[in-house]
């Protein structure tokens, strides 16, 4: 945040405004250099926890069909040993009616083996396809990681060579800001803010906004070179400068 105490001119003002615009511009450049790179790398990191996640719930589907079947496989493993029971027992009942009542104690077990193989016919199916969603997505999330290294790596190798004179900047805009007029910094801040290019304090170029590029009228930019009091466009809000201040400040 901005300290300055000192009363200084409006022209002292505008170029320690533009010093610190032009410092924080260069930062910009460095951000952009690695475009949506940190973006992209967020996102395929999201791609792959989600992907990884689908594949744990998939697995675990898998995990209760195959119990399933295990479970319904038993059970026609107890009917066959039913019907080998009853029909033993039948050759030692002592009337017809026992007889009988084994019989459809018999038909039922069969009933309940064909039914076993058609939950065992059913649940092979969506075995199946739970098998083949896991392989889509084992081989989207191998894509995905594949994407997400190479992302990285550069990124990584922009970070490299831009880390150093990045932190230099950094610690320039620092004292920068402490030059600033309070409440021009605070301008500088909330219009710097408002657009994507983080441009705040622009010339005026060929009689027009720097920013915007909207035509400043001669009397606005008479006053502008004038340097006696903080001009902004009347169109995007930009604090303007002349040509000649915005090419004097050097950083």
């Amino acid at each position: 945040m901005a300290t300055v105490a000192k009363d200084f001119s409006i022209e002292e003002k505008l170029a320690a405004v533009l010093s610190l615009q032009k410092i924080d511009s260069k930062i910009d450049q460095l951000q952009t250099l690695k475009g949506e790179l940190p973006m992209e790398v967020s996102d395929l990191e999201d791609d792959v926890e989600g992907l990884q996640t689908r594949i744990s719930n998939v697995e675990q589907e898998i995990k209760t069909i195959n119990e399933y079947i295990t479970s319904r496989k038993d059970a026609k493993k107890d009917a066959e040993a039913l019907i080998a029971k009853y029909e033993k027992q039948q050759d030692n009942v002592k009337n017809s009616r026992e007889f009988e009542a084994l019989t459809k104690e018999i038909e039922m077990q069969h009933l309940e083996m064909r039914l076993c193989d058609k939950n065992i016919k059913d649940a092979l199916v969506e075995l199946q396809e739970r098998e083949q969603i896991k392989l889509q997505n084992v081989n989207l999330i191998d894509a995905k990681r594949e994407m997400l290294e190479q992302k990285k790596a550069e990124l990584d190798k922009i970070i490299q060579e831009t880390e150093a004179e990045e932190k230099v900047l950094e610690t320039r805009s620092e004292e920068a800001k402490e030059k600033v007029d309070n409440r021009l910094f605070e301008a500088y801040e909330r219009i710097r803010k408002s657009y994507k290019n983080g441009l705040a304090v622009v010339p005026v170029l060929r009689d027009s906004c720097g920013g915007c590029f909207n035509v400043i009228p001669p009397q606005r930019q008479t006053e502008i070179m004038q340097r006696k009091k903080i001009i902004v466009c009347e169109h995007c809000g930009r604090i303007l400068v002349d040509i000649d201040l915005n090419d004097s400040v050097t950083v």
